[in-house]
């Protein structure tokens, strides 16, 4: 590496691969046994992060812009899934060192760290901060509380990752759906009008006129002249109504388009996770009640 990376530098930093591209982010960091220098680190990847994959820091650097790694994305992607649990086995170590293509660590190495008592082969884990209160810096033993020094010596014995900020408690976590809503397009509505033909029927009142023979008796003394025998005739003109039909376009209705909003309640339902916690009491273990 260019330049030493601190573990505190580390935590949630993003990972870019060889191209630039980005990777994730910086879960935990692994310290190697000898050195005691960061060796691996989990990057989060998939949705929300919740898939950690190994990546070698060997050649990596450290920039404005994140963690620069040598190796690329689809590496990454399709690094052996190892639950670690806060140290890599030999088997493990070398198992990702053979899928990066970068040679593995002597066994001569392991075996002189074995004897200098610094380990048994496996990387140290630091989370957090790298070390919580010390701010990713080795403390000596006087520089350190009780309580810190029996939450170092616990991780020790354990084998698992040590975090001196959490050593007293653990966080329960769970997920919940959070539903809100959004505004989507469900389809159009046009207003169109056409003529259609139809027949229509009106009665309508008509008049006419019709001949009528009226007759009056003539009484000599209405006579009134003197009666004469011969030829006559009287014309008259009749009368008759009939239906005119006239159209014309006469506006009847205005029709317009218009839009409201009607809420409803619908159910939405999806799967969460939650974490539950057990006690693992190993002194009540062999007790008869």
């Amino acid at each position: 590496m260019a330049r030493t990376i601190q573990p505190q530098d580390l935590i949630d930093s993003t990972v870019m691969d060889n191209s630039g591209s980005k990777i994730g982010k910086v879960g935990t960091v692994y310290l190697a046994d000898d050195t005691h220098q960061p060796e691996w680190v989990t990057v989060k990847t998939g949705l929300f992060g919740q898939k950690e994959s190994f990546v070698p820091l060997s050649g990596a650097d450290m920039g404005n812009d994140g963690l620069h790694v040598t190796v690329d994305k689809d590496q990454v992607s399709d690094a052996p899934r190892i639950d670690a649990e806060g140290h890599l086995s030999q088997e493990e170590s070398v198992q990702l060192y053979k899928h990066y293509g970068l040679p593995g660590p002597r066994s001569g190495d392991r075996e002189d760290a074995k004897h200098s008592g610094r380990g048994d082969g496996t990387r140290d884990a630091a989370m957090g901060a790298a070390g919580g209160a010390a701010g990713g810096k080795h403390m000596t033993d006087k520089q350190m509380t009780d309580k810190q020094r029996s939450g170092r010596d616990a991780a020790a014995a354990k084998g698992g990752r040590h975090d001196a900020s959490t050593s007293d408690d653990m966080i329960r976590s769970e997920e919940r759906l959070k539903v809100g809503t959004e505004e989507v397009e469900t389809g159009h509505v046009r207003l169109r009008k056409y003529v259609v033909t139809e027949e229509q029927q009106v009665t309508v009142p008509v008049s006419h006129e019709e001949v009528r023979i009226e007759r009056e008796p003539i009484t000599d003394a209405k006579a009134g002249r003197k009666a004469e025998i011969g030829e006559a005739e009287q014309d008259v003109v009749l009368h008759a109504e009939k239906p005119v039909v006239q159209k014309e376009a006469v506006p009847v209705e205005r029709v317009r388009l218009g839009t409201e909003k009607v809420t409803e309640e619908q159910t939405v339902s999806g799967e969460i996770r939650k974490e539950q916690i057990e006690v693992d009491d190993d002194t009540r273990r062999g007790k008869h009640s």
